[in-house]
């Protein structure tokens, strides 16, 4: 916890008593159903929780934007950017039961109010959002094409409407299509050697192929 505190330093009371209780819940779930690590869950704080907090350095999202977390798995990045905006809409969405059965554990044990959970696949899902978040969960042209046309047109940030992308490694190669994505380091936030690979990619909705 205290590593949120780090680089998060004007948490309400609410929120740390929120982001205090992820380890006790993940540990209890990831119990009953494996959706983390043993590895991760002994460092669940720096990478899930922060990593996750990478975008938000990135991104402040204002209050009523809508947020589409797509491949959540167990609610990352999802779950630690509702605590930290808890007047911004999130739709954590996943195609397996199981890691949806333990964000619905989590998000209830949490009490969080700004969070709509969907088990089903990404090109089901009819609505539209500024934003749409993952954690790697495919090739940038694959999620380009799972999220096409989940997009609101209407501006409300600084940052273009599209998608904000955890991930790791050289980029070079999958990101040659699009000439528009800006790449943020995020050793540029994060001292730990853990963020040295890691990065957000933000890629505007007018995509340039």
């Amino acid at each position: 916890m205290e590593i949120i505190h780090k680089y998060f330093k004007n948490l309400s009371d609410t929120q740390i008593e929120q982001f205090s209780k992820l380890q006790e819940l993940y540990e209890d779930w990831n119990l009953k159903i494996n959706v983390v690590s043993r590895k991760d869950i002994d460092e669940l704080y720096l990478r899930h929780i922060l990593h996750s907090l990478g975008i938000a350095k990135v991104m402040q999202f204002k209050p009523c934007t809508k947020v589409m977390d797509v491949g959540t798995g167990g609610g990352f990045p999802g779950i630690p950017l509702a605590i930290l905006f808890p007047e911004t809409q999130f739709h954590l969405v996943d195609s397996i039961g199981k890691k949806i059965k333990v964000v619905n554990e989590v998000v209830e044990g949490l009490g969080l109010e700004n969070v709509k959970i969907t088990h089903g696949r990404v090109e089901e899902v009819k609505d539209t959002y500024d934003f749409i978040v993952s954690r790697a969960v495919a090739q940038m042209e694959t999620f380009v094409r799972w999220t096409k046309g989940k997009i609101s047109k209407k501006q409300n940030h600084e940052l273009k409407n599209g998608i904000l992308y955890l991930k790791g490694g050289d980029l070079t190669e999958e990101l040659k299509l699009y000439t528009s994505a800006t790449i943020y380091n995020l050793t540029d936030f994060f001292d730990e050697d853990f963020f040295e690979t890691k990065k957000v990619v933000h890629l505007g909705m007018k995509y340039k192929v």
